[in-house]
């Protein structure tokens, strides 16, 4: 975690002990159940999910269904976004918690054809209506949908995101830049991924493959200066479970025109990468709010492939304004009453 090393110690963070989870699911099987899987599939040590059984029990019984169910017609959007803040100032309440912040880590969702809200979008709406701070760590729509700008502006919470940089993407936000520094000409620039569990079966779906990839090109176009030749394919591999591969194919010019290639390989844990990223997120978000930020919290870009608000792309100058973000937070430090 981020948030444990040196530079963010003194900040103020809500303490790991003191976090409480709750929230949403379409998934049916028990927090348990999942663990144990994880850890069969070498994702997690050996004996630690019966070693937090308790805490997991716990915050399975927080877990509620998730929702509107597709093709529901019983209620309005915003009387699902009401149904949703409720849950969510019931959950504070009932925990008796100092506050909250929600996070979407839902399966990548289609981009939305027409004008109404995505399941996302309901979710944030409904964050920003309970007073909660909003995280986006997927690449779907959430507080980007036009209609909720308005919501956003006049909240007086922070919010970041979107889409967590774990993997392929978070290379590529480090290997552009170096291209770019040392006068590389990138001609073409492609990429495979294979990977398996729910998020492989989700972007089989092209409509969703294509709102993944959109981020993946967008650091290249940012840290390039230009879009090179080349795409993004996700190819679903069940057997793979929470594991993925990444491929890149790097294609540039050296001196005096020099055709050469850089390949590279990342093969990783889905879940492994995301988890200590979500938790430094909700740690750094609720402490914003405490300091009484709000709007944008782009020096939160380092954590992800589209982030809100201006910043830099390269992950070494994201690094940077994340540390100087740390000097915000601490008890020390003035705060304005408003930050965009």
């Amino acid at each position: 975690m981020v948030t444990e090393t040196a530079p963010f110690t003194t900040c103020g963070l809500p303490s790991l002990s003191s976090l409480v989870f709750g929230g949403h699911d379409t998934v049916d099987c028990p927090l348990p159940k999942r663990a144990e899987h994880l850890a069969d599939g070498g994702v997690l040590p050996h004996g630690l999910p019966s070693a937090v059984h308790a805490e997991l029990v716990a915050a399975d019984r927080e877990i509620r269904p998730g929702g509107p169910p597709p093709g529901d017609t019983g209620r309005t959007q915003d009387q699902w976004i009401d149904v949703f803040a409720a849950d969510i100032r019931d959950f504070v309440r009932r925990q008796d918690l100092a506050g909250a912040v929600v996070i979407n880590v839902a399966s990548t969702e289609p981009a939305p054809t027409d004008g109404s809200l995505p399941p996302s979008s309901l979710y944030a709406a409904a964050a920003l209506r309970a007073g909660c701070p909003y995280v986006n760590f997927t690449p779907s729509t959430g507080l980007h949908h036009p209609a909720l700008a308005p919501l956003a502006a006049s909240s007086g919470l922070p919010y970041a995101g979107r889409d967590g940089k774990t993997g392929q993407t978070l290379l590529r936000s480090v290997l552009g830049p170096m291209f770019l520094q040392r006068a590389l000409a990138v001609r073409a620039w492609s990429g495979t991924n294979l990977l398996g569990g729910g998020d492989g079966a989700a972007l089989a779906d092209p409509a969703a493959a294509a709102a993944k990839n959109a981020g993946k090109e967008r650091v290249l176009a940012d840290t390039l200066g230009t879009t090179p030749e080349g795409e993004v394919h996700i190819d679903d591999v069940p057997a793979l479970g929470d594991w993925k591969t990444a491929w890149d194919h790097i294609a540039f010019d050296g001196f005096l025109g020099a055709r050469m290639v850089l390949q590279t390989t990342w093969q990783g844990c889905d879940s492994s990468l995301a988890a200590p990223l979500v938790l430094d997120l909700a740690r750094l978000t609720v402490r914003a709010r405490q300091k009484g930020l709000t709007g944008p919290l782009s020096e939160l870009g380092f954590y992800f492939k589209d982030p809100v608000g201006d910043g830099p792309s390269s992950l070494a100058e994201q690094y940077t304004e994340l540390r100087h973000f740390a000097g915000r937070l601490r008890d020390d430090a003035t705060a304005p009453e408003a930050h965009r």
